[in-house]
């Protein structure tokens, strides 16, 4: 396994936008993240760590604008969020310490019943394919099958 970190190199790296997601708490706006209407397998991992973090298996259209998942593979903590007049569970990387999103208590009820609402800035998806060549296999059984 590997260790994950805050890794400043990486954060150098970062467009504006996921700068200001996830380091700055910002959230995109609805409907304009690239990993939106991703239905491809694998899974999405920490922009900033590497850290794994959702599963496609996992991943559901909730219409609420984001990327939403029932729930996380690992490495993801959850804190209270009172701003902008709201009390909200957000969500961050464990490791990495970026702003993911929230969670929310109306997903699938079939499915566990939550909603984690991830902004796309925050994730970098690696395909099914590329998952054992870039040390994500151990995660291969979290994914679903290509038929």
């Amino acid at each position: 396994m590997s260790t994950y970190r805050k890794d400043p190199d990486a954060i150098a790296k970062l467009t504006d936008e996921q700068f200001w997601v996830t380091q700055e708490n910002g959230t995109e706006r609805p409907g304009t993240g690239k990993l939106l209407k991703n239905k491809e397998p694998g899974i999405y991992v920490d922009v900033v760590s590497g850290e794994p973090l959702f599963a496609s298996s996992d991943k559901y259209e909730s219409g609420c604008g984001w990327p939403s998942f029932t729930k996380p593979i690992d490495n993801v903590t959850e804190h209270h969020d009172a701003t902008h007049g709201m009390i909200r569970t957000e969500v961050r990387s464990k490791h990495g310490d970026s702003h993911l999103g929230h969670v929310f208590p109306d997903g699938p009820a079939d499915r566990g019943g939550l909603r984690y609402c991830i902004n796309s800035a925050s994730l970098r998806f690696v395909h099914r394919d590329d998952m054992e060549a870039e040390g994500y296999g151990a995660y291969l059984d979290q994914v679903e099958d290509v038929t």
